[in-house]
């Protein structure tokens, strides 16, 4: 009877979407976490090619997260990561493939952290925690919520690092000429990595106070 009842549980059961709220939140990959921080910091100077960052990772950790659920029971164990290495590796390189062919500026821009999502520990992670002992639906919804959740982060940073560091959002100048003509001037440190680190810093640490009873409890 149980298993009848697992297999007619709704695909957006309260319990699947789960999976893809908590990462957005009290399980926040970066903010609760902490993992995935290099890219949060090479890559957020910009919207642009944080945005293209999210989405490359959403492919690869959604993808990748449904190839091991289905091979799952056929990995001998002492060869578990190799084989999640592969299939990590084989869509970066599909991933990367695309973004020369159709984002080719962006992809210069990304330069090789679209090759070191192969490394990212979130993807790891998510692989070896809930891939290897999920079916590939909520695998695939575990994809999509980690990916969102380090996603929305990379876009939080880049949108403030863009606007104060350079005075435009998405290349386009936001900030009118009047202020410049009164003496405003971009903030340049906010192009630097050392206040990308910081700014995500000040991410953390507002998320886990706004949400510090739900992130003990969870």
């Amino acid at each position: 009877m149980s298993e009848e009842k697992k297999e007619r549980e709704p695909l957006f059961s309260p319990k699947n979407l789960k999976l893809i709220k908590d990462p957005l939140s009290i399980n926040n990959p970066i903010t609760v976490q902490v993992l995935g921080i290099c890219s949060a910091l090479a890559v957020t100077a910009k919207l642009k090619p944080a945005i293209v960052m999210t989405i490359s990772v959403m492919v690869v950790l959604a993808v990748s997260n449904v190839v091991i659920s289905l091979l799952r029971n056929g990995i001998p164990p002492r060869i578990r990561i190799i084989v999640q290495l592969v299939v990590i590796a084989t869509m970066v390189i599909l991933v990367d493939q695309v973004l020369k062919a159709f984002v080719y500026d962006v992809s210069k821009q990304l330069s090789v952290f679209v090759g070191l999502i192969i490394t990212n520990c979130i993807i790891m992670g998510r692989l070896e925690a809930f891939a290897m002992g999920n079916k590939p639906w909520p695998a695939f919804l575990d994809g999509i919520g980690n990916a969102l959740g380090y996603g929305i982060i990379l876009i939080i940073v880049a949108f403030f690092r863009e606007f104060l560091g350079s005075g435009t959002i998405f290349d386009i100048h936001v900030i009118p000429q009047g202020f410049y003509d009164f003496g405003y001037k971009n903030n340049g440190l906010m192009i630097l990595p050392p206040m990308a680190l910081i700014t995500v810093g000040v991410i953390i640490w507002v998320q886990r106070y706004r949400n510090r009873d739900l992130i003990e409890d969870h």
